[in-house]
């Protein structure tokens, strides 16, 4: 009878278990128990084993009621929390994808403004996908279900910019050891200068001479420098234009022509060259150099109306070396990238529009793009341009340490058929000495190719000119 009545209370367990867990089998095992069904094992139960299976049954009630709470409560809420969360992941997939192909588009046609604002919307939208992510898996690993819906974290809104802390301290790290490395360089060169030491090439001298003490003041010998500086920018230039005429198969000797042309102040050019057929080079940097130092004498090249140098020198001198000074080290693309439309921008347009004619530029490159993204106030990052930039820093820097200079140097030119001055002209092709009667007493000047300068302690920088037979001019 034992045996009986414990089978009974396990059975009654187990239909209570099976109740709490699926109420629609419950409803029926309930419905089948009220008919009368049962068995007459329950006759022989005593009072003291029901008790004793209230007693096991309570536990099993009270765990299974407060495991259905606990699953129902909080994860109604989870649930609703967890689907806006995704409506905001989608949100923002969304979006990005949009600037993202807003990005794309930008490309073809090449539009730079609304590729730079497609790309803050794309970068944007990424850091707000990684918030969403790190408030994600928080949240996950709490495994208290305790989001705050639509509010941000204080950790989740300074990590985007913990991270960009973390990467500008590493730039600065990058450029610290790029200041020792040249703080080193500096030191080196300076050494070498002081001992009277001359570097084995011109790359490392140009570097010797750019690599000048911070707190040095304009002087004549540094003007002579700078002019060197220009002379090799302007050779430099003139030699990738004329073999660009080249490779588009100009007619180099009627071009030349042209150019003493309009050296001499004639409308037509003459049927027989002075230049001979090794030395078109020399025609073609005359003529660079004619337009290149063209308003060399006012402060701005006629840009403006300034008048800073007569109102007020002293402080108008100070200010064009420190700009000078400035200037000296920075590469011209970088700079002009940052200030497109500043003094030495605005120089820069209009000489590379008095040298490069258009039909000139179309024949050389195939189109007029160089030339518009110029008028469009644009600097084009091509090679040829690049190279104009050399030869128009190493100009501007001479202007600015010419008028830094007090008093300031005068510069002369040679005129056409002058007579050659040893003293202040210098020929760039040497000439033997039985070539004219007395040697060089019998060249002339056929055409200048540089200024000369007249520095305020007498010395003198030499013009350079191009000298021809003086029966022959």
């Amino acid at each position: 009878m034992a045996n009986k009545v414990s089978n009974f209370s396990d059975l009654i367990q187990r239909v209570t278990a099976s109740c709490l867990l699926s109420p629609l089998s419950s409803t029926r095992i309930d419905a089948h128990i009220s008919n009368g069904d049962e068995s007459e094992d329950d006759k022989y139960t005593t009072q003291d084993e029901e008790e004793e299976e209230e007693e096991q049954d309570t536990p099993y009630v009270e765990k299974f009621q407060n495991l259905e709470l606990k699953k129902d409560e909080p994860r109604t809420e989870k649930v609703i929390e967890m689907e806006m969360l995704l409506g905001e992941v989608f949100d923002s997939v969304s979006a990005m994808k949009k600037a993202y192909v807003s990005l794309q588009e930008a490309h073809c046609p090449w539009d730079q403004d609304r590729m730079r604002v497609a790309d803050v919307a794309v970068i944007s939208e990424l850091k707000r996908l990684g918030v969403l992510r790190e408030r994600y898996r928080r949240n996950a690993s709490s495994g208290r279900g305790e989001w705050r819906v639509g509010a941000a974290t204080l950790r989740e809104v300074v990590a985007p910019y913990e991270s960009a802390v973390d990467e500008l301290r590493q730039q600065v790290k990058a450029k610290e050891n790029e200041i020792d490395d040249l703080k080193e360089k500096l030191k080196t060169a300076t050494s070498l200068n002081s001992n009277g030491k001359k570097s084995k090439s011109k790359r490392k001298a140009t570097c010797t001479s750019q690599a000048a003490p911070v707190n040095m003041s304009p002087a004549p010998d540094l003007f002579e420098t700078t002019v060197s500086l220009v002379k090799e920018a302007s050779k430099s230039f003139t030699s990738m234009l004329l073999s660009l005429m080249r490779s588009a198969h100009w007619d180099i000797a009627a071009a030349v022509r042209s150019i003493e042309a309009a050296s001499s102040n004639t409308t037509t050019p003459t049927a027989d060259s002075i230049v001979g057929p090794n030395h078109a080079k020399y025609a073609l940097e005359s003529y660079v150099n004619r337009k290149m130092f063209q308003g060399f004498d006012h402060e701005t090249f006629y840009m403006d109306g300034t008048l800073s140098s007569l109102l007020n020198p002293e402080q108008h001198r100070r200010e064009c070396f420190t700009q000078y000074r400035d200037m000296k080290a920075m590469d011209p693309m970088e700079l002009l990238g940052i200030l497109p439309t500043c003094s030495f921008g605005n120089f820069c347009f209009k000489k590379y529009l008095a040298i490069v004619h258009p039909k000139m530029e179309e024949s050389l490159f195939g189109d007029l793009e160089q030339r518009r993204q110029v008028l469009a106030g644009n600097h084009p990052r091509s090679q040829f341009y690049g190279e104009f930039l050399g030869l128009a820093k190493a100009v501007w820097l001479l202007h600015l340490l010419a008028f830094s200079l007090d008093p300031p140097p005068s510069h002369f030119d040679a005129s056409n058929g002058s007579e050659f001055h040893p003293k202040y002209m210098e020929s760039v092709v040497k000439y033997s000495i039985s070539m004219g009667i007395g040697g060089r007493m019998g060249l002339v000047v056929g055409f200048p190719v540089s200024l000369g300068f007249k520095l305020g302690n007498g010395s003198v920088v030499k013009a350079r000119v191009y000298l021809v037979p003086k029966n022959g001019f």
